[in-house]
């Protein structure tokens, strides 16, 4: 936070100082008491399981400030401000430093790829202007005031990633962000559990233009089914540009050829056509990387400007990892559902490979009701490729077993009990020019399987 005091903090939050000095600078926001450190001014979050105020104490003795809505009187001689909601408090906090930066705002949103694409168009950006961006998983209903109250006046424009869950969410997310410009990646099945359906997903991911600044403009996934259609629909009354692979799309790759590792395509818009060299593999990323420039291009920077980095480009999620004189390994454990798994399964059927292809797939989570069907539904996905073998871990998962069992696929199958089981098995039987995939829920913990490969 920049020129920010506890006098601020009280005004912004509309709370009480209950004690302490109310000139006391502060430069940023934690809501980990572990995490706290000289200057912060410390937020406790009411959870499901746990009450942070327990941790004031403790954490004041670092930090300098903190909100309470438990507390009638300072339990240490540090500005304590009383607030009704910690989380409201914190919102308010965010909304107002963003009125007081000017600087244009992309908004990214999306059941599958918002980080990679939220990476993706700060890399383009960046190749012209000092770009701020979401940090981590900051993108929550409190990840995004805490991402804003870390804007520096130094930046000349923010990428922001805005994740929900819930129906309503997002209205708040855009009224703190206020964006200039919006991207949406995808609508697939993530969180349908609480948002009941893709209709309702989609509604609630569109209102991310719910506080768009006047003039805005909305990027849309041409390949997306339900976001193809969505200009139709009353969701949708800005100006909108689709990205994607099809050539009526307003941004749109041609000649997409994939690498060992990497990808080369060529980026239309109008008459203009740039080739692009990606560090890494995957259409989807193809598409991503084509909504990055698009934005790039719609902020004033030509796309071959904005291209010149994508060479290096590494993202959060999904690495490839080739290992001397073994196999290759593509690890994305960091998280799943259907679209996302389904994509990455075809990351590994493109890849290049002299050997056999290998799937390790886990459960998905948060799925429903219908979490067996969407399982089943990877399994049918997979008979029509070419993956010599998929090793299933977890419960959900035997759906895919079942379905490849059922068929008369070629396709070798097989389970175990847990991670390390799998990883033995994997050393045993995994050869030089073999690639493999390894994807599941973060839950899963499939990451413990790569690490057994990688420290062999």
């Amino acid at each position: 936070m920049e020129n920010i005091t506890v006098r601020d903090i009280v005004e912004m939050t509309g709370g009480v100082l209950l004690c302490g000095d109310a000139s006391t600078p502060l430069t940023d926001i934690c809501i980990n008491s572990k995490e706290i450190k000289e200057g912060d001014l410390f937020v406790p979050i009411i959870g499901e399981r746990v009450d942070a105020h327990r941790f004031v104490e403790s954490a004041l003795e670092k930090g300098a400030a903190t909100l309470t809505s438990e507390h009638s009187e300072g339990v240490v001689d540090k500005p304590h401000i009383y607030v009704n909601d910690t989380v409201k408090a914190l919102q308010r906090i965010g909304k107002e430093i963003r009125n007081r930066n000017s600087m244009p705002v992309v908004a990214v949103t999306g059941s599958v790829g918002k980080t990679t694409t939220r990476e993706m168009i700060t890399k383009a950006l960046s190749s012209a202007r000092r770009t701020f961006h979401t940090e981590k998983n900051l993108n929550s209903q409190i990840g995004v005031p805490i991402t804003l109250s870390r804007m520096s006046s130094e930046d000349e424009i923010a990428v922001l990633e805005l994740g929900i869950s819930e129906v309503g969410q997002m209205e708040v997310l855009s009224d703190l962000v206020k964006p200039d410009m919006a991207v949406v990646t995808t609508i697939g099945v993530a969180h349908i559990e609480f948002m009941k359906t893709q209709d309702t997903i989609r509604r609630e991911k569109l209102r991310v233009i719910s506080s768009m600044k006047e003039g805005g403009t909305l990027f849309l996934n041409g390949d997306d089914a339900l976001l193809k259609s969505a200009k139709t629909t009353e969701d949708v009354n800005c100006r909108t540009l689709f990205y994607g692979t099809s050539d009526w799309c307003d941004y749109y790759a041609k000649d997409i050829v994939y690498h060992d590792t990497y990808t080369t395509f060529t980026c239309v818009h109008g008459t203009k056509e740039v080739k692009v060299h990606l560090n890494t593999l995957g259409r989807h990323n193809v598409g991503n990387c084509v909504a990055a420039l698009a934005v790039a291009c719609e902020n004033g920077i030509p796309m071959e400007v904005a291209a010149t980095g994508f060479d290096e480009f590494e993202g959060q999620r999904q690495h490839i990892i080739p290992l001397e004189n073994k196999f290759t390994i593509i690890d994305d454990t960091y998280n799943a559902s259907p679209d996302s798994m389904k994509a990455s399964i075809n990351v590994l059927c493109d890849m290049p490979c002299q050997g056999r292809r290998v799937a390790v797939l886990g459960d998905m989570y948060e799925l429903g009701v219908n979490e067996a069907e969407y399982h089943r539904e990877i399994g049918s996905f997979l008979l029509d490729k070419p993956i010599d073998e998929v090793v299933v871990l977890g419960t959900l998962s035997q759906n895919i077993k079942q379905v490849i069992e059922a068929s008369d696929s070629k396709i070798k199958v097989y389970t175990f009990s847990d991670n390390e089981e799998a990883a033995i098995y994997l050393m045993a039987t995994l050869r030089p020019e073999d690639v493999v995939l390894i994807k599941a829920s973060n839950g899963m913990n499939l990451k413990e399987v790569v690490n057994i490969l990688l420290s062999e």
